[in-house]
């Protein structure tokens, strides 16, 4: 187990941590609808803004992996929570459609640069806590996830929907376990990681990240660079980003002595940019995706379902492991095969009955991605400390904010405008949006959504028009085709967990390896 004496303190200081993002998240995408009709927001404008409260996440814990062993825990909570805190005045700083989306942005952005640099503390601190049982500790702590989006989701539905205040005083909720965070982490004595107590430095936590694991950070950093210089250098922007990532790529060949680093890590990182766009960008808009399929009320319903799954499941990862003898890779198929059978079932999903058998389904799935993810890292690579955890929990939650959120918002544009404009050409034409939306920034990609504010009036009209009913059929048939869409991700996570599984197989099987056993 442990034989540090306040193991549990710290783990529980952690699990509120990632409560506070979990309920800031999930109010987050319940008053999507809020800002889409007080703000005249597109799906892709939306998802944008829902993956800027990723894409900070990145910095956050990348930066925070790679200093943590050396200035310690405890400073960087104190970062966290100022920035947990800053993030609330700049979101609430949205006033008028003209600012809104600056400040929006730029408030997720810090909110998820503070939820990075706390995974950057807490997912190595419970490594290194419980060396013996990292895969059932990890997702003990992971469990914060879901429960925090039951917290957010309920109190979203009280104060928004049946009060009908303000979505500022809901969104200012994550501020209390925030606040209980700070409290529980302060005073605390923190270990050291195991690669740290050796002595080893940053670059040889480095190497085994090497080249080829840095080219998939440097690529998803390509793309944030390139989309954030869009609006100053819309020519030139995707040439900037490619260069700075570039740039960034060639700095870690050097500092590592061009090292290629281990292809077991960079596929693991792949696989984890994977994980990110569907666990984590999928649940930024399933809760708009069901509500607009059934009811607002049914949709909080089933995101709430998904959850209370996730939260029971995940303090079940010892019990799989050793009465199934299911391998963390062997759990990692499993889940997505469920995750492939779920999301293709809720593509079709026609009644609220069959809506909980298949985001059930889904629910299981996705319950021990991102944790279990984590521990193979730390079995397997402990001589990288907390450097190639953080790295890979940055680059899902990069994936979730470049490629994830915005890509079921594009997909949902997509796929609206295309079936309106099959069904009724003249309709789209009168309520199509006044810009594009694209995907990666690819100008290919190029089709055009619907309107924010129409879509919103033809769905909230208590005695639709033909015209109105037509357009909600359209936007329907968007979501399930970008549901559909969605499943593809999981399908190819199946086949690489495959492959790794039969890799392990080959060398003798999966376990965990000390320091020595890792770098030889």
């Amino acid at each position: 187990m442990t034989t540090v004496p306040n193991a549990k303190r710290l783990l529980w200081a952690g699990f509120t941590a990632i409560l506070a993002a979990g309920v800031g998240f999930a109010i987050r995408g319940g008053i999507f609808d809020n800002w889409s009709k007080e703000y005249g927001f597109t799906g892709a404008q939306l998802g944008a803004i829902g993956g800027a409260g990723f894409i900070g996440f990145c910095f956050g814990i990348i930066g925070g992996g790679v200093i943590v062993d050396k200035i310690g825990y405890g400073k960087l909570v104190i970062v966290a929570l100022l920035c947990h805190i800053l993030s609330a005045f700049v979101t609430f700083g949205a006033s008028t459609p003209e600012n809104a989306y600056n400040f929006l942005y730029w408030g997720m952005f810090l909110f998820a640069f503070a939820n990075g640099t706390l995974e950057a503390v807490a997912n190595p601190l419970i490594a290194t806590l419980f060396p013996k049982q990292r895969t059932h500790y990890l997702n003990i702590l992971h469990a914060a996830w879901p429960a925090g989006m039951i917290l957010g989701v309920v109190a979203c539905w009280l104060l928004d929907d049946k009060l009908e205040l303000s979505w500022k005083l809901s969104l200012g909720l994550y501020l209390i376990p925030t606040v209980a965070y700070g409290l529980m982490f302060m005073g605390q004595k923190y270990p050291k990681s195991e690669a740290a107590e050796k002595g080893s430095s940053l670059v040889e936590m480095l190497k085994s990240v090497g080249i080829v694991g840095a080219l998939v950070a440097c690529y998803l950093l390509a793309l944030f660079f390139g989309d954030l210089f869009k609006g100053v250098s819309p020519g030139s922007a995707n040439l900037i980003g490619y260069g700075i990532g570039g740039a960034l790529l060639l700095a870690v060949a050097v500092m590592t002595q061009f090292s290629i680093g281990s292809i077991l890590l960079f596929v693991l990182f792949v696989t984890h940019a994977l994980v990110g766009a569907v666990e984590i960008g999928t649940d930024g808009w399933i809760q708009n995706i069901t509500g607009n399929l059934f009811t607002s009320e049914q949709g909080k319903y089933l995101f709430l379902w998904t959850s209370v799954i996730m939260f029971g499941l995940r303090f079940c990862a010892h019990w799989l492991e050793t009465k199934l003898k299911l391998s963390p890779v062997g759990l990692l198929l499993v889940c997505s095969v469920l995750g492939f059978t779920g999301l293709t079932l809720a593509a079709n999903m026609q009644s609220f009955g069959m809506a909980m058998v298949a985001l059930g389904i889904y629910a299981i799935g996705k319950t021990f991605f991102w944790p279990t993810m984590l521990a193979i890292v730390g079995d397997r690579f402990p001589h990288t400390g907390a450097v190639a955890m953080s790295i890979m929990g940055g680059i899902g939650m990069m994936s979730a904010g470049l490629i994830g959120t915005p890509g079921l918002g594009y997909a949902k544009d997509r796929f609206t405008g295309e079936s309106l404009k099959t069904s009724n050409t003249a309709l789209y034409e009168e309520y199509k949006a006044a810009t594009p939306s694209t995907f990666l920034n690819i100008p290919a990609t190029s089709a055009y959504g619907l309107d924010g504010q129409k879509l919103s009036a033809a769905k909230e009209a208590k005695e639709k028009t033909e015209s109105q009913k037509a357009v909600v059929l359209a936007d329907q048939a968007g979501d399930r085709a970008a549901l559909k869409a969605d499943s593809f991700i999981p399908a190819t996570m199946a086949a690489i967990f495959l492959l790794l599984l039969i890799y392990f197989k080959s060398i003798g099987g999966y376990r965990p390896l000390t320091v020595e056993e890792s770098q030889g």
